[in-house]
């Protein structure tokens, strides 16, 4: 139980990949702090299957696209006890090229997928503090260290994201070491929006497993204080072609 004693607080925790990376942090030992901007049956369900391994698990809810609604996580989370680690992992991704993303589009991928986990790493690191460690996790996609055309607003804001988290390690080190998570095919797009020919362009030939999520989330949770700044990619090698 690596993480016993410890709680994570994960954005965008109610379904998909952040419940997976929630039930994850609870079956290693941790409580969790599952955040959700407008999923709440979905929160209350993943509540009570944390609460069924013997963890602790508080719902908080917030719209990431609303700054004075993100400042108040933390102050909010911190009344369960002290955080140790932030998953950054909630994100909009639209099926936007060049042509038809608008103003709002652009602006609204910023907000949720950037400036969130900006305002949330910082006020994180002003509650860890200088004598305590923490960890932040962003989770990622291949596309942002390898952007295409498609899913522009996302792609983009996800680049800035990478470099928000390597900027992160140098100006939070040396108690709390931030890392990233880069996604590839682990779970159909939400939007129904999915590509037939997407795993000829995957080097293993495979969806991930979803097991494969919780463990690389744990092994940057619990894993060597000695790395920081890095991007793993669980892609199955898409970033490389």
């Amino acid at each position: 139980m690596p993480l016993s004693g410890k709680t994570v607080l994960i954005t965008g925790a109610a379904r998909r990949l952040g419940k997976v990376m929630a039930l994850a942090v609870a079956n290693a030992g941790g409580d969790v702090i599952l955040h959700h901007g407008h999923s709440p049956a979905e929160a209350t369900q993943t509540q009570s299957e944390i609460q069924a391994l013997g963890r602790n698990a508080h719902i908080i809810q917030a719209d990431l696209n609303d700054p004075a609604q993100i400042s108040a996580i933390i102050p909010r989370a911190v009344q369960f006890g002290p955080l140790f680690a932030l998953v950054n992992n909630a994100s909009i991704f639209d099926a936007l090229k060049l042509k038809n993303t608008t103003l709002k589009d652009w602006e609204r991928h910023q907000r949720v997928n950037l400036s969130a986990p900006f305002l949330l790493s910082q006020a994180f690191a002003a509650h860890v503090g200088k004598d305590t460690t923490g960890r932040i996790i962003n989770i990622l996609d291949w596309r942002a260290l390898r952007p295409e055309a498609d899913h522009l607003p996302y792609t983009i804001s996800k680049a800035g994201l990478a470099a928000l988290t390597k900027s992160l390690a140098i100006a939070l080190a040396p108690n709390i070491i931030v890392n990233g998570l880069a996604f590839g095919a682990i779970l159909p797009p939400s939007d129904g929006n999915l590509n037939e020919d997407l795993l000829a362009q995957v080097p293993a030939k495979r969806w991930a497993r979803l097991d494969e999520v919780g463990r690389a989330l744990l092994f940057l949770l619990t894993g060597p204080t000695y790395i920081t700044g890095e991007i793993i990619h669980l892609d199955g090698g898409r970033h490389l072609v």
